[in-house]
């Protein structure tokens, strides 16, 4: 997509004048350490003690303390240069760890379930002594591309709705799908919680009519399955091969491998659709 510079001209008068003094009611940039501040729940979580809402309950219990304060109110933030302690022990960010897995079928995404059998924790563990979580969620039938960090940035940037990105299914149906169907996905499905339009679909196979691949960039639970379903068909098996620039390329079913500092730092340019 091509971006023009914009058209307006400046204000009459010329040159336009740089405003630095302060707006009455509105605060203006802060500088130094202050633009640095994290919350201290955030920073928490970031040394892989725990999860974010984990934090707030150690918070809260009295058991964190900030340059040997104690802090038991939430909201605060802390910056850089902070000494912050959990239960007497300082803590120190944890190293940014990325790997891509070829989820195999039966295993949750949800990790936190306590009634899951499996999950793909288990197929990591011992990949990293770094606390890693999935990014975003994929049902427990269906395989493919699964990424797992403990960059929470990343993880936003990639499963936050403002930042919907490309994901490419391979899909396997009961029966035959018709063109008209096809033509239905391409054009767009009316849902219950809206319209929804594939980038792109076409049969997978040029002689077995069942399997499709489609494209699309919305992150809605279990879209593709409920695509299909709208419209008379069931998914019988269903395989993410691509999610934002990362596929499963000679990775078995269940195998994983760390990313490329080329592919980590594409990620973190948002260089993928």
């Amino acid at each position: 997509m091509a971006f023009t510079k914009s058209s307006r001209r400046p204000a009459s008068g010329g040159r336009r004048k740089l405003i630095t003094r302060k707006r009455e009611g509105r605060e203006m940039p802060k500088s130094g350490h202050e633009n640095e501040l994290i919350r201290l729940n955030k920073y928490l979580a970031s040394t892989g003690i725990c999860s974010r809402r984990e934090a707030d309950e150690l918070i809260t219990a009295g058991l964190v303390s900030v340059n040997g304060k104690l802090v038991t109110e939430l909201g605060v933030k802390v910056s850089p240069g902070d000494t912050v302690k959990y239960n007497g022990e300082t803590l120190r960010e944890e190293k940014k760890v990325y790997l891509v897995l070829n989820k195999p079928k039966d295993y949750v995404t949800t990790v936190e379930d306590p009634h899951a059998k499996r999950t793909v924790l288990d197929l990591v563990k011992g990949a990293c002594k770094e606390r890693i979580y999935p990014v975003g969620r994929l049902d427990r039938n269906t395989t493919g591309v699964l990424l797992l960090t403990n960059d929470g940035e990343l993880t936003k940037r990639l499963t936050h709705p403002r930042f919907e990105k490309l994901k490419i299914y391979h899909v396997y149906l009961n029966k035959n799908i018709k063109p008209a169907d096809m033509e239905k996905i391409s054009t767009g499905v009316t849902l219950e919680d809206g319209v929804i339009k594939a980038d792109t679909v076409s049969y997978a196979d040029p002689v077995d009519k069942t399997q499709v691949g489609i494209e699309l960039h919305s992150g809605k639970n279990h879209i593709v399955r409920r695509v299909f379903e709208h419209l008379g068909y069931e998914v019988t098996k269903l395989d993410r091969v691509y999610f934002a620039g990362l596929t499963k390329k000679n990775l078995q079913r269940g195998e994983w491998r760390f990313l490329t500092e080329k592919e980590i730092a594409m990620l973190k340019m948002n260089a993928f659709k």
